[in-house]
């Protein structure tokens, strides 16, 4: 079946609630058991069932067989929000005297917790420049555990070559993670690929309506999985069966509004690396972008996010702009049905590969909105920034 077609039929069994659509929600803490014997095998069921609340109920588990399906990956497990995503996964697959190879360019909280959390309990971690491909080969030492990238780059948009990563990385017996979160599973195909381990922020796409916090890990084998799995439950890290309905519920409409983002941002990126005030614009499915290649070769789509560099260092003239914008709002986040625009500081973290380009840096995500009502939006923050510089002037 098609991916849209397992989006509304994956995690689904009428038959199995009395012909109900949708997987009904079960609130759970306390599971109860038939007997004694039962009871004390409980743990029986661990990695297939249902024996606290904690581990999950069967409105988790019609979740992460739907997520699991979407990805084409083993099977799936959700957490409390991306981030805990992110830090559940290095966590299972990372000890004491390990080595992690992380891409200069991931999402700045999980570069913190690789600097600060994981470096507390004894991981070392080098950042590795985005476009380093197949010569990562030489950053991988013997004690090398995990290759972690995200792609594209966030804030800069960089698009990395994964499978020659993949393939350095497994030719010495490294893991790697990737974070999906940009371009979902319906664009990107991290297990053929070769990804070990997927996450996402459930948060954005996936749910699509900026309000639940969710997080999805999904594993290529079973071994992994129960990696995972043990360590979600070491750390007590659970969801509740509300938010799995609500992002299960939002998944099925996930084909329909991510290919409207993808076209209407596409659009509007186009008609800004028009404008004057523009430098650049940081979106890999431009034919000019630097990415542009790999990002062809590899992704069957694009979404919503992508960068604008302005002529402008000026942070009165851009506060102008953004300040008055009354549909693109300022706010940190992406993949709900309302645009979004933030000014973006790549400057602050990079190591293997400075940002070096002069001019204010923009995140936009691009909505569900009328794209003319967007493109009005933006003329008059342009005009407002404009006005500003002529002052100066």
């Amino acid at each position: 079946m098609k991916p849209e077609t397992r989006l509304v039929h994956a995690g689904r069994d009428p038959d199995g609630h009395f012909g109900v659509v949708n997987p009904p929600v079960y609130r759970a803490s306390t599971i109860l058991f038939p007997t004694m014997e039962a009871f004390e095998h409980r743990t029986d069921r661990k990695y297939t069932g249902f024996y606290y609340g904690i581990h999950g109920t069967p409105t988790t588990f019609a979740l992460t067989e739907a997520l699991a399906e979407l990805s084409g990956g083993h099977r799936s497990l959700v957490t409390s929000s991306g981030l805990s995503a992110i830090t559940q996964a290095l966590t299972a697959c990372l000890r004491q005297g390990d080595h992690l190879l992380v891409a200069d360019t991931v999402y700045g909280p999980t570069r913190h917790f690789a600097t600060a959390v994981l470096a507390r309990f004894g991981v070392e971690t080098t950042f590795y420049d985005p476009h380093v491909g197949a010569g990562i080969a030489s950053l991988i030492r013997p004690h090398t555990r995990v290759v972690y990238a995200e792609s594209p780059g966030s804030q800069t948009f960089e698009v990395q070559d994964v499978p020659a990563i993949a393939r350095a990385a497994h030719a010495r017996g490294a893991l790697v993670l990737f974070d999906n979160t940009w371009a979902t599973p319906l664009n990107f195909r991290a297990f053929d690929h070769g990804v070990d381990l997927e996450v996402q922020a459930a948060t954005k796409y996936l749910a699509g309506h900026s309000d639940l916090l969710l997080g999805v890990i999904t594993a290529r084998s079973e071994e992994v999985f129960r990696r995972v799995k043990d360590g979600l439950g070491e750390f007590g890290d659970c969801v509740s069966p509300d938010l799995c309905y609500e992002t299960l519920r939002g998944l099925r409409t996930l084909a329909v509004r991510l290919r409207h983002h993808e076209r209407a941002a596409l659009t509007l990126a186009k008609w800004l690396a028009a404008r004057p005030e523009v430098a650049r614009v940081l979106h890999p499915a431009l034919p000019d972008d630097p990415g542009h290649a790999l990002w062809e070769r590899d992704f069957l789509g694009a979404s919503s996010l992508f960068g604008v560099l302005l002529r402008t260092d000026s942070r009165p003239a851009v506060a102008a702009l953004l300040d008055g914008l009354r549909l693109f709002r300022i706010g940190a986040s992406f993949g709900g049905y309302e645009s979004l625009i933030i000014p973006a500081s790549p400057k602050e973290s990079r190591t293997a590969r400075p940002w070096r380009e002069p001019g204010i840096l923009l995140r936009l995500h691009v909505g569900l909105e009328a794209l003319e009502d967007l493109i009005a939006d933006l003329e008059a923050g342009f005009a407002r920034l404009n006005a500003v510089l002529e002052l100066k002037v």
